[in-house]
Order: C-alpha cells, then sequence, then structure tokens
C-alpha cells in the first residue's frame, strides 16, 4: 500500500593579490565538523535514511530506553572485537546501538553515522534501505531488539516499556453474557480521515460502541443465537511510554489511487487517558501522558522526507531562540549606544557589501579589500584598536555572518539578507558577553541561554542539522503536506534522577567511556592538524644581499636558488614570530630588517607595503600562500633607493623604431628594445627619454601589430600617465621621428600603414647641373610603389620611381 513512500525527496533542501591562495585540500581529508552551540549531535543520512534517524533520535532521548540498554554489558552481549571469532557469541544489534547512542552522546562531531548500525541490520543495499516507512521499521526494529536480547537480562526491555494491551467486549443484550478478548500492542494506529484530531480518534475508539442489531446480529455463545449485543474496546493496560501511529495515507478506491491526508489533526502535549481505559479507579497521575517526540513526514504519497520534533527530557543539549536572542542582543546595544550614535556602524558597511555580492559568499581577505576600498580606510587602522582582527569580529557575530565549512568564506545567514534595519543608526555593534560561565565546543560565541522551565526545551533534529524550536511550533504540524506522522508520549510519574540533567556520561558503561575520550582525543588531534594545513602558507623570502637594483626594478645577483628561501609559516602567527623565525635562518643580519610585500612582475620584482605591527597576524596583512616577502633595511639595496608601493610599479614597453633602409627590402622594417618605466611616469617625460625633436609617439595596446591598432599620443596627453593612458607591460610604443611622419594621419590619430608594409623611394635629381646633383630618400606604402609614375614636378626635374626590389625603371 505504501509503495515508494519512504523514498526520499530532496528537492526541498537548499541544496589576494599577494599570493596564490589558500592551499586546496581534498575533503576526505578533513575531520567531522564538531557539534555547533546546541551541543546535540545529528545523524548522517546515508541516502533515504532520514525515516531510521527520526526513530533512532526519538530512542536517544528516551532515557529509559538508552539507560536500559547501557546495563547490558560485554559479559551478555559480547564484543565487537569478537565479531567472526568461531564458538564466540556476539549479539552485534544491541552492541552497535550502545555505541551509536554513546557517539550521539559524547563524541564531539555534528553527525553521526549509522552504516555499522544498518549492516548489522543486513542492510547492504539501497533497495533494503527503503523498504520500510518509518512505522514499520519501529516494529521491526522492536522485533529485531526483542530476538537478539533473549537469553539476556534485557529480554523484556522492549515489553517493559512500550507492551500495552487492549480489551474487546461484546455484551449479549439477552443474557447479559460479556465475550472478552485481549489484544497486545507496541503502538496505536488511530484513524486521521474525517476526524479532528487526537482525542476524538481516542473517543471514537475506545468509548463509543458498536451494535449489532437488526440484520447484523452476533451469535452469543451463551445464548446460542442470533441477539442484539454490544461491542467496544478500552485500554487495559498502559505502557510507560506510548507510540500512537497516525493513518495519514490512505486509498481512494473512486480515483485508484492513493492520497494524503492533510487536513488539521490536533494533539496534546499533556493526555489524560482515564475515559478510555477499563479501570478508572486510581488517581489522575495513573492515566497523565506528556508529549516529548514528534516525527514528521513532509511530503505526499510518493515521496517525502522525515524529521523529528524531540523534547530534551534530561536537558542534554544548549537551547536559545536565535530570533529572540537577537532582540535582546539590539535592544542592549540601544542602551549601551544611546550616547554613540555619531560612531560608524562596521557591522552595516559589511552588511552593506555582502549584499551587493551576486556569490553568496566571498573570501575573507575580498571583504577586507573592499571594505577599504568603500571608506577609504582599511580595517586594521580604524576598527582593529576597538573590535579586534577583522575574521575575530565576524566570528563574533554568528548570528549575522556565516562562514564556510573551512572558515575561509563568509556571507550573511539568510535572515539577514534583506535590507538592513536599525534604529540605532551608526552605533557600533557588539557581540553579547559569555554568560553562565557555559562552555561551548564551537569557537563562535553563542547567544545567553534563555530563561525556561524545567524539561521544556525542544529540538528539531533533521537528520544532521539541529536546531532550538518553541513548543508553539509543534502546532504548525497539524495539518498540511508537513505534518505529524508518529506521536510519543511519556507517563507523567516517570521522573528523571537530578544528576541525570545536563550529564551526557550518565549511565554510560565505563569501557564506552573510555572508546569515545580516545576517540575525542583523536579527533582533536586530527583538527588541530587539518587546521594547521589549512592555514599553513608558503613565503617565498627575497634576501636584499642578493638583489641590485637596476632598469627600473630589483634583479637577484646570484641564481633564483640562492637569491630566494623558501618558509613554511602559519597565518595566525604574528609579524614578530615571521620576524624571529627569519633572524633564525639568516647566519647573520646587520641592522634594522624590514620586511616588504613583493611581487615578481616582468620588470622584474618590485616591493609594496611595508610589514608594520610585531603584533598583528599574518592573516591581517592578507599574505597567502605563495607570497614574495623582500628582506631588507628599508632603504635602499647595494647602495641604491628604492622606490616601493604600486605608484612606482614598473611598466616594461616594447619600444619600435622604424629601419631607414633594409637592403633588398625584405625582412623586419623597424628595431625593437624594451624599456622599463615607472607606472607614474608622465608622457612628456617618455617622450623626452625616447623621441628625438619634432618626434611623435603612437601605443598600442592590443598585440596586433596593424595600422588600425596604433593610436597617436598627441600634446594634451602629455600630463598624463603611462598608468592612466592604459600602457601596461608588454605594450608597443612606435617612436617616428619628424621625415617618417608621412605614415601618420594626424586627424585622425592612426597609423595608415603596417609598419612591415614600408617602402623607400630613392629620388636623385638629373635635370640640375652635375654640382647640384642630390639624394633624396622619402617613404611610401606598397600601393605607392605599385608601378611606375614620372611626373613634372618643376620646369627641369623629373621624379622616378624605383620599386621595392629591382633597379631604375627606363626613363621614357
Amino acid at each position: 500500500m505504501f509503495g515508494d513512500l519512504f523514498e526520499e525527496d530532496f528537492s526541498f533542501i537548499s541544496n589576494n593579490h599577494y599570493g596564490k591562495g589558500k592551499k586546496s585540500k581534498p575533503r576526505d581529508c578533513e575531520p567531522p565538523a564538531p557539534r555547533d552551540f546546541t551541543n546535540l549531535s545529528g545523524i548522517k543520512n546515508q541516502g533515504g535514511t532520514c525515516y531510521l534517524n527520526s526513530l533512532l533520535q526519538t530512542l536517544l532521548f528516551t532515557p529509559e530506553f538508552r539507560e536500559a540498554l547501557f546495563s547490558l554489558g560485554p559479559e551478555e552481549l559480547g564484543t565487537l572485537d569478537d565479531v567472526g571469532k568461531p564458538d564466540a557469541k556476539v549479539r552485534i544489534i544491541p552492541l552497535q546501538l550502545q555505541r551509536l547512542f554513546a557517539q550521539l552522546l559524547l563524541l564531539d562531531q555534528q553527525a553521526a553515522s549509522t552504516t555499522d548500525l544498518t549492516e548489522s541490520f543486513g542492510w547492504n543495499s539501497n533497495e533494503e534501505m527503503r523498504q520500510h516507512d518509518v512505522q514499520e521499521l519501529n516494529r521491526i526494529l522492536f522485533s529485531a531488539l526483542e530476538t537478539s536480547l533473549v537469553g539476556t537480562s534485557g529480554h523484556d526491555l522492549i515489553n517493559r516499556l512500550y507492551h500495552g494491551t487492549v480489551v474487546n467486549q461484546i455484551v449479549c443484550k439477552e443474557c447479559k453474557n460479556i465475550s472478552e478478548r485481549q489484544e497486545d500492542f507496541l503502538d496505536l494506529t488511530v484513524a486521521v480521515k474525517g476526524v479532528a484530531g487526537l482525542e476524538e480518534a481516542l473517543w471514537n475508539m475506545y468509548v463509543e460502541e458498536e451494535y449489532f442489531e437488526n440484520e447484523n446480529l452476533y451469535r452469543c455463545g451463551a445464548c446460542d443465537k442470533l441477539v442484539e449485543a454490544s461491542k467496544s474496546a478500552k485500554l487495559h493496560k498502559l505502557p510507560p511510554f506510548l507510540t500512537i501511529s497516525l493513518l495519514r495515507f490512505n486509498f481512494d478506491f473512486e480515483k485508484c489511487e492513493r492520497y494524503k491526508e492533510t487536513s488539521c489533526y490536533s494533539f496534546p502535549i499533556q493526555i489524560n487517558l482515564r475515559p478510555f481505559c477499563e479501570q478508572t479507579e486510581m488517581d489522575d497521575s495513573e492515566y497523565m501522558y506528556e508529549l516529548f517526540s514528534v516525527i514528521i513526514h513532509k511530503g505526499g504519497c510518493y515521496g517525502g522526507h522525515y524529521h523529528v520534533y524531540i523534547r530534551d527530557v534530561d536537558e542534554l543539549g544548549n537551547w536559545q531562540l536565535q530570533e529572540d536572542e537577537d532582540r535582546l542582543i539590539e535592544d542592549k546595544l540601544s542602551r549601551e549606544n544611546e550616547n554613540a550614535k555619531e560612531t560608524e556602524n562596521p557591522l552595516a558597511v559589511l552588511k552593506g557589501i555582502l549584499l551587493e555580492e551576486e556569490c553568496k559568499q566571498i573570501p575573507v581577505d575580498q571583504l577586507g579589500q573592499k571594505f577599504l576600498e568603500k571608506i577609504k580606510v582599511s580595517w586594521n587602522k580604524k576598527y582593529r584598536k576597538q573590535y579586534g582582527a577583522l575574521r575575530k569580529y565576524l566570528q563574533n557575530h554568528p548570528q549575522i555572518f556565516q562562514f564556510s565549512p573551512d572558515e575561509n568564506k563568509v556571507g550573511l545567514k539568510e535572515k539577514y539578507k534583506l535590507p538592513f534595519k536599525s534604529d540605532f543608526q551608526g552605533q557600533a555593534f557588539q557581540s553579547p558577553p559569555q554568560e553562565n560561565g557555559i562552555q561551548w565546543n564551537s569557537e563562535k560565541a553563542p547567544p545567553r541561554l534563555r530563561e525556561s522551565s524545567s524539561g521544556c526545551h525542544w529540538f528539531d533534529l533533521n537528520d544532521s542539522k539541529v536546531q532550538p524550536i518553541k513548543e508553539e511550533d509543534i502546532e504548525k504540524q497539524f495539518q498540511g503536506k508537513e505534518s505529524a506522522y508518529m506521536l510519543f508520549y511519556r507517563k507523567s510519574q516517570l521522573k528523571r534522577p537530578p544528576e541525570a540533567r545536563g550529564n551526557p556520561r550518565y549511565r554510560i558503561p565505563e569501557h564506552l567511556l573510555n572508546e569515545m575520550n580516545a576517540a575525542n582525543i583523536e579527533l582533536q588531534k586530527k583538527r588541530a592538524e587539518c587546521d594547521s594545513a589549512n592555514n599553513s602558507i608558503d613565503l617565498r623570502l627575497h634576501l636584499s644581499t642578493c638583489y641590485k637594483f637596476h632598469n627600473g626594478a630589483l634583479h637577484p645577483s646570484l641564481s633564483w636558488k640562492e637569491s630566494v628561501l623558501d618558509l613554511t609559516v602559519d597565518r595566525r602567527k604574528t609579524l614578530g614570530d615571521l620576524r624571529q623565525s627569519i633572524f633564525q635562518m639568516m647566519k647573520s643580519w646587520e641592522g634594522d630588517m624590514v620586511l616588504s610585500s613583493a611581487k615578481p612582475l616582468p620588470a622584474g620584482l618590485h616591493l609594496y607595503q611595508i610589514l608594520d605591527g610585531d603584533e598583528l597576524t599574518l592573516d591581517c596583512f592578507g599574505l597567502a600562500d605563495g607570497a614574495d616577502i623582500f628582506v631588507w633595511n628599508g632603504k635602499e639595496v647595494s647602495g641604491v633607493k628604492v622606490m616601493a608601493g604600486p605608484d612606482h610599479e614598473p611598466v616594461l614597453l616594447n619600444i619600435l623604431r622604424l629601419v631607414e633602409y633594409n637592403e633588398g627590402g625584405k625582412g623586419q622594417h623597424f628595431t625593437e628594445s624594451q624599456h622599463v618605466f615607472p607606472c607614474s611616469t608622465k608622457l612628456s617625460d617618455l617622450h623626452r627619454a625616447l623621441a628625438p625633436a619634432g618626434g611623435i609617439i603612437l601605443k598600442n595596446d592590443s598585440g596586433h601589430k596593424e595600422a588600425k591598432n596604433w593610436e597617436v599620443l598627441l600634446e594634451e596627453h602629455m600630463k598624463e600617465t603611462i598608468k592612466t593612458v592604459g600602457l601596461t607591460d608588454g605594450c608597443s610604443v612606435l617612436i617616428l621621428d619628424s621625415h617618417d611622419q608621412s605614415l601618420v594621419n594626424i586627424s585622425s590619430g592612426n597609423l595608415t600603414a603596417f609598419t612591415y608594409d614600408i617602402s623607400w623611394l630613392q629620388v636623385k635629381n638629373f635635370c640640375g647641373r652635375d654640382d647640384e646633383e642630390k639624394h633624396v630618400k622619402i617613404t611610401a606604402t606598397i600601393e605607392t610603389v605599385s608601378s611606375l609614375t614620372v611626373w613634372d614636378v618643376t620646369p627641369g626635374v623629373a621624379l622616378i620611381s624605383f620599386a621595392s626590389e629591382g633597379g631604375p625603371v627606363n626613363e621614357d
């Protein structure tokens, strides 16, 4: 009937310039994430096992079941180390369940795996994992446990906690004979269709009577004939834990299809079962039950997802509601900063930057750079003294900013992606202080614990994700496609010992405590190694003693290997730590040691920012993996003063000059050389250095030497700099002297011919007297010399055209 109801539908689940950046690290090498601020562990979804996860969490948060299971020692269950040994009696299912519960309670990881447990069930394929829905699984799991515990002191564990009986009675109207039959149950299945809620459904089942009359009569065994009779059912024995399965799924015989009943179906937090019981003489407390778990199904008949709302009876988790805490924080800040409204609000600036980003998250280093561009001053200069480093400030506001798993990228949490609204514009946003002395597993300081009545802490456990909820949120699961599917009640009389409150180690066997302690130590070690690897960066140290400054940049005087030292450091170390490490690497160093960020350019090595502030971390300077650091005295290199910074960045230009004549007319018609100039050099200075008097300069930043790509730099450009006119490394500059300017159309500002196509005409005056014979050379394009042309220029003067190849053409 259920078909592929238990097939899970995931459609609704939300799916620096100083170096190379952070080293990549394979995801499978990273240890599992630690628990979040709730201090509760979720369970990984193997792919369709959300129904199993919901039921396992319900059993875990049933303290009496958990402790009864832990009370069974190795002497009764055996040990997992003995699996496969001949003659060894190992009860694998309860052992794996014990181990999973210990991990969920004590292991510092965000989510535990159920792989070992499902393998103990014999579920080794996806098909076997998808064959049950959660109501069926509840019965199958209890049956498997009962079978595994036969012959142990826990043989009656399931019956003791979950077993109840219903008595069915038929009363003969004539002889008053009562026919009784008892039925056992581990869970009660109640109707949803046409019923307003749980209490009405129980009333219909255990208070209302069914009558046999007219043509529908009952054969009485005492009367031995068909008689009128009444049929009723009562709860005979109530278990400590009452499990109720709701019939949400039905079959429409007219349409011949399944459907999910999504109408409103209410159920109480507390319920009195006296009206539904056979014996009603006891005190009311004997019949009172309290809701502690609601397994929820989201979806339809042909697929969906399970998660569970659970009441934390032993208060093992840290419970608080984020929206309430946000309001308290804002109110507190409003009071504390009433007299500081003129202060700029860094939170608003950071939030505004992230709102403008198309990507959900950006690197923290990039955020710092955008912050600088936004307010024209760096975070370190303006806010570090008041709020600390940028990364620390972001981590102190976990209610607003969300980090990627490796904590190298940051974005806004979903609810803060709306425009920022505040009644205290311009106030500094402070982190709430830790209260109650609570120690948290996460580095992010969670909000203060909300005051709440004991035992009313509810959580939504949705596979790996755990979050606190309000008790009134349960009402949202009365109806709709996402609605309650199984209800779990516990007797109100069941009280927990004070020593169990907030104590996840309570009643856990010593061998499991030791195993979890060892596992946590190993996890901490792996996290420390992973953290160190994620934060380690390789720096290239360039020593000034091995460099010379010439042609506008720094160049090694020795080989690269001898001039550069490799050093691996932790980016969280301070600049002072780095300086000390360099001192230790160096055999000797005289005078001050200044560290500057550097960058290899086509022209050579160039220096940028001087790293200042020994107390600051390397991360504050934006140093990433592969960054270059220049070690010098801060003034000069080999006696030459070095200008640092982006304004003095050297630009390598290709300088082209026309050749006066090329024998045979073949090959290149220009010479090419490379020159280096600071990017702040004015074009007038460039012109003075390269072009002769009366000469002109053309630039080409496209890389293609066709005539259309050359642009003349006119007189009005001379006040601009190399950088502002767009000249960068590798750009070409053509220098033309005065007699080569026939190639240029000054009015359009473009070159009229491709430099490879240039030819020359040799002109000789044969018309004058012998002592006045002169030779003149003029430039011409290919089109100009394609045929012989003779003109009378002036009386007695003729031009004889020479082609670009061969001798003079005969005179006509």
